[in-house]
């Protein structure tokens, strides 16, 4: 689940609208990861962006690299094999997974951006109507109660609800799209197998 979003997730009361908040949170999460934990810390745009592109693997594998989380979308960045003799089918599905593997960052970087830039100033802004600043004369940092944050949570889901929608239809459509050149790439290097055996024996 994309941290930033999993408060939102546990505060609604709605069944569909949970349902839907759970299947859109925990896309992007399949892949097992080498790397270090997500930092805690604030990000910067500039960092965010060497760090991606920072990311290579050993020239001499033969495998798809799953990269650390993202800082902003907590997401892993997979960097896909390209064999030598990879055919107009396989390179069509290699650029389907990558253009939705950017589309998918994309996404949750600003999706999760947002929601903590939103629940910040709508903290400052209660607690200052309050009187309080951000921390008290101990120095411990004030917070609202569960009651004061559902407030938050319920406009939050209620403004991006269509985009939730029109995620899960977009992701829910390339996944198919994927999962039908994966199969017709399996069958082609089947076929190819099955083709260099029979020359052999000739």
């Amino acid at each position: 689940m994309c941290r930033g979003f999993g408060a939102l997730v546990s505060s609604c009361r709605n069944p569909f609208r949970r349902r839907l908040l759970q299947s859109a949170s925990a896309k992007g999460a399949e892949a097992q990861s080498y790397g270090r934990p997500a930092s805690t810390r604030a990000p910067d745009r500039r960092e965010h962006d060497a760090e991606i592109s920072d990311f290579q693997p050993p020239k001499d594998s033969h495998f798809d690299w799953v990269g650390p989380p993202d800082r902003f979308s907590n997401l892993r960045c997979v960097k896909f094999y390209i064999p030598k003799n990879e055919s107009k089918l396989e390179q069509q599905l290699r650029k389907l997974r990558t253009d939705t593997q950017n589309w998918n960052q994309k996404f949750w970087s600003n999706q999760n951006i947002t929601f903590n830039k939103e629940k910040e100033e709508f903290i400052h802004s209660h607690l200052k109507a309050k009187g309080l600043g951000l921390r008290d004369e101990e120095g411990r940092k004030n917070i609202l109660t569960a009651e004061e944050m559902a407030e938050f949570y319920k406009a939050f889901l209620n403004t991006n609800y269509e985009k939730h929608v029109n995620y899960n239809k977009e992701w829910y459509r390339r996944n198919f799209t994927i999962t039908w050149l994966m199969g017709r790439a399996v069958l082609q290097n089947a076929w190819r197998r099955l083709r260099r055996r029979k020359e052999v024996k000739q």
